[in-house]
């Protein structure tokens, strides 16, 4: 703990800033992979099977099979059996289950973008950091005059160097988990591209 509380304390106000961000990044990942857990991004096997008993002319049972699931790609499924075995003509169906499909995506996307602007400004406070701390060890070095010690200025030049290596050590594990959530999201939008062409194709009756 003292360790940490020396590394603060000479990184100056940026690296506390830093600091924030880092505990920010941990916990809105954790928050995210729970969300994204919760919604059944990974899963899909319910929604898969109902199709296939959809285009088997099982419909009692496809809708049986993702009647209560909360998984994205079932709850998509769901709508998209509801609005094919409703009164809708088939181009207002489209819309209904596009409609859906956009809400769960934007539901699946929150948090991405404060991912993506603590990736982007970690690094820059970090910078921001250095050059202050750089000013100051300079200064330090004027005030010294020809009495200059070269070791003190060395040591204020990495002091100032340490907020660089901690935005970026915020910056890549954020950047990190941004693509994957990006990616997984990505899939469930595939998915469900796909499962919906594939009930449509077959039609309702």
């Amino acid at each position: 703990m003292t360790a940490l509380t020396e590394f603060l304390t000479k990184g100056g106000p940026a690296i506390w800033v830093i600091a924030a961000l880092s505990v920010a990044t941990l916990a809105l990942i954790l928050w995210k992979v729970y969300r994204l857990s919760a919604m059944g991004a990974w899963a899909g096997s319910r929604a898969r099977r109902a199709v296939a008993l959809w285009q088997d002319g099982q419909r009692a049972d496809a809708r049986a099979a993702v009647a209560g699931r909360a998984g994205m790609r079932a709850r998509l499924v769901r709508e998209a059996l509801a609005a094919l075995s409703g009164d809708l003509p088939e181009p207002a169906a489209r819309e209904e289950v596009t409609r859906v499909a956009r809400a769960l995506l934007t539901e699946a996307r929150t948090g991405l973008r404060a991912l993506e602007l603590i990736a982007a400004i970690a690094p820059l406070l970090g910078l921001l950091g250095t050059v202050l701390g750089m000013i100051d060890a300079f200064q330090t070095l004027q005030n010294a005059g020809s009495q200059a010690d070269p070791a003190a200025l060395a040591g204020g030049i990495w002091e100032a160097l340490l907020t660089t290596a901690a935005g970026m050590g915020v910056a890549i594990p954020a950047a990190m988990a941004l693509s994957w959530f990006e990616s997984v999201v990505d899939a469930a939008r595939h998915d469900m591209e796909d499962l919906a062409t594939r009930l449509f194709i077959t039609g309702g009756h």
